[in-house]
Formats: structure tokens, C-alpha cells, sequence
């Protein structure tokens, strides 16, 4: 499942009234499992969530944590008979543990390539020691056991005044706050900064008309750099989803792109 799913289920208010004994595994991708909704799980069910990784262009999965030893909001190792690599997205050089760069994978299940597009082609797949690498747009870092983290879309960055800001990990801290059941970072145009951190988030049934913008300001900025703290929050009924529940980021990003163009 995406961990929408996970989300939706704790949201439920009468869950306590259910009997949950009877999950033995949990686990899935699509985007990164926030630790707040994470450790509820666990609390809830005595369960950790195994996350994996892979992208339609994978068509299954390139990445899983190891059932016995999996690690919190880490995408997992490399599946049987596949490779990837953490490089620097402009030379290519693949970067130690530790560093922030593109992933790239090769496998059987990575695609041949796009149909009738030769110049999203040539973007997308690069050669590396003789071999094809399917670079992926995604950010993420290795640790020293081999395992990898997600960092964020490689489109997804904010500059804020110069400073790199990763929506993941903001919406991930969001997720922390009692009130908020969903969230979702963008961008918005900034005449001074370039650029400023948006959030878009559902409340709790239960905070609804009792927590307001001001309120999830003041508290960002108790738990997050200056920076990183959203300058508007926008508080939403629902958020956009796929057919499999995944939050359309995009779909919100276009949309305050429109606003902030001007008239």
C-alpha cells in the first residue's frame, strides 16, 4: 500500500474498537512513510512498515528493506540481480555514503525506453562503466550498510534565499503535529527569496474551526529551521490523489503556479 492507506486507517476514529491482531506484515511505497505515521503504526499494531521503492519506468519494484532487518524511512537495498548507484547529477561521479545525489538503477525490470520520444531517452539513461544506468530523478543517499534514503524529487528542490529545501522532509515533520491528518509541500514565488515553502494540509476532523494558519506557523517554528518553516499554510478539505492514493504534488504545484503568474 502508499502510505496514504496507512494514514486513512489511522485517521478512522473508532479504530480503537477494532481487532487488528490479525495483520502479520505491512508494507509498500510510492512515497516516503512519514515517522510520526510510522511509529503510530507501531503503536497501534506492533508493526513495522516495510518500505520499498520503484518507479512506473521500473514497472517492480528496484529496492526493499529486508523484512529482518528493516531501517525507518529508508527505501532498502537493491533487489536480486539489480544495481544502484548515488551520483553527482551533473558529472556522474558516484558519491560516498553519506552524500545527497541522483539514483540510478539497472535491472530486467528497468523499461527499454519511452515510446517514440528519443530525446526523453537520451535524458533519461546514461552509460557507466560500459553498462546502461536508468537515472531515476530522484535525490536520495546510501549508508554505510549499503541501505538507501530518499531525499526528494530532483525537481521537487526550493530554493529559499539560496537554501535547498526538500518538501519530504517538511511534509515528514508536519505529519508530527497532533492536528494535521495530511500534508503536502510546494512552492510559491517570493519577491525577496526566489522562491518560499507552502503547505497545504488537511486537519483531523476533531481540529477543524480550532486550529488555524497562525497556530501551524508558530508551531513550525518551534520544530524546524527558519527556513524550512512554511510562509502560508493553506488548509484544505481533501487533497488530490491517483487512482492508488498517491497525493498529486504536481496537480497543486501547477495550480499555485497559475496564481502566482502575473496578470
Amino acid at each position: 500500500m502508499v502510505p496514504t492507506m496507512v494514514v486513512d486507517l489511522l485517521s478512522s476514529p473508532d479504530i480503537a474498537s477494532y481487532d487488528l491482531s490479525s495483520i502479520r506484515s505491512m508494507g509498500g511505497g510510492g512515497a516516503a512513510m512519514p515517522e510520526a505515521i510510522a511509529q503510530k503504526l507501531s503503536d497501534l499494531c506492533g508493526l513495522t512498515f516495510i518500505e520499498g521503492y520503484g518507479l512506473s519506468e521500473t514497472i517492480a519494484p528496484t529496492h526493499i528493506n529486508p523484512s529482518q532487518r528493516p531501517k525507518k524511512q529508508c527505501l532498502g537495498i537493491p533487489i536480486f540481480n539489480t544495481e544502484s548507484r548515488v551520483v553527482d547529477p551533473t558529472t556522474l561521479v558516484e558519491l560516498p555514503p553519506g552524500e545527497v545525489g541522483e539514483i540510478l538503477s539497472r535491472g530486467p525490470q528497468v523499461f527499454d525506453g519511452y515510446w517514440n520520444n528519443p530525446e526523453a531517452n537520451a535524458a533519461c539513461f546514461v552509460e557507466l562503466d560500459g553498462v546502461r544506468f536508468f537515472r531515476t530523478g530522484d535525490l536520495g543517499r546510501t549508508d554505510e550498510d549499503g541501505y538507501f534514503f530518499l531525499v526528494d524529487r530532483l525537481k521537487r528542490m526550493i530554493n529559499v534565499g539560496g537554501f535547498k529545501v526538500w518538501p519530504a522532509e517538511v511534509e515528514a515533520m508536519l505529519y508530527s503535529h497532533p492536528a494535521i491528518q495530511e500534508a503536502v509541500i510546494i512552492a510559491r514565488k517570493d519577491p525577496r527569496r526566489g522562491e518560499s515553502v507552502k503547505a497545504v494540509v488537511v486537519l483531523k476532523p476533531s481540529a477543524r474551526g480550532r486550529v488555524d494558519e497562525a497556530e501551524l506557523i508558530r508551531w513550525s517554528r518551534e520544530h524546524m529551521a527558519a527556513y524550512k518553516v512554511p510562509a502560508s499554510f493553506e488548509l484544505a478539505e481533501s487533497l488530490p490523489k491517483s487512482a492508488t492514493g498517491k497525493i498529486q504534488w504536481r496537480t497543486l504545484q501547477e495550480q499555485q503556479d497559475e496564481r502566482d503568474r502575473p496578470a
